[in-house]
């Protein structure tokens, strides 16, 4: 399992650019538009922590022999 800093940098930045969209549509009264972005950033770090909870626990199948 390699995880290293980078996958940490790009859920922060996912975050930090979906936090300023929101706040531009906020600030253009769009509040829907700035939910959805909202939900969908969200839905997209979640497929990265999914996908790196999968890893972790192929990497303690394979510490502990359970192939």
């Amino acid at each position: 399992m390699n995880i290293d800093v980078s996958t940490i940098f790009q859920i922060a930045g996912i975050g930090i650019i979906v936090a300023m969209i929101h706040t531009v549509l906020k600030q253009m009264n769009k509040e829907d538009m700035a939910h959805w972005v909202t939900v969908i950033g969200f839905v997209v770090v979640l497929f990265m922590v999914v996908r790196l909870l999968n890893d972790l626990f192929q990497e303690i199948k394979t510490i502990f022999l359970f192939q």
